[in-house]
């Protein structure tokens, strides 16, 4: 029996995230990493339109899980998720916002001060 994500490059997201966690004392990217180590049927699936409703512009968010492409994006925002499509990517850069991974965002802010997690 498996434990974990079967995926490569999520088990060095996942390892990267507890990493930088103990290193910078932030408990966001602990509680990241132990969202996106559950089953992918547990993860998020978060619309455009959600996004736009509960943010603010230059907003940071973490979606552990994906960005579907619903609604429009009425502001620039910084999404970081495990995956999007190209529909997604599109309106998000439209709107003069990011789409990241997750990665990325932990690397640009170890600390992870400013970020919000929507599920």
């Amino acid at each position: 029996m498996k434990k974990g994500p079967e995926n490569k490059n999520l088990k060095e997201t996942i390892v990267f995230l507890e990493k930088t966690s103990k290193k910078n004392n932030s408990g966001i990217w602990k509680k990241v990493a132990e969202k996106i180590s559950k089953p992918r049927r547990l993860h998020a699936q978060v619309n455009l339109g959600k996004i736009s409703r509960l943010t603010k512009p230059n907003d940071k968010i973490v979606v552990v899980g994906k960005v579907l492409g619903a609604g429009s994006l009425s502001h620039a925002v910084e999404i970081a998720s495990i995956a999007a499509s190209e529909g997604t990517r599109g309106k998000v850069k439209k709107a003069g916002g990011k789409l990241v991974s997750i990665r990325e965002m932990a690397e640009a802010n170890p600390k992870g001060s400013g970020i919000v997690i929507l599920q």
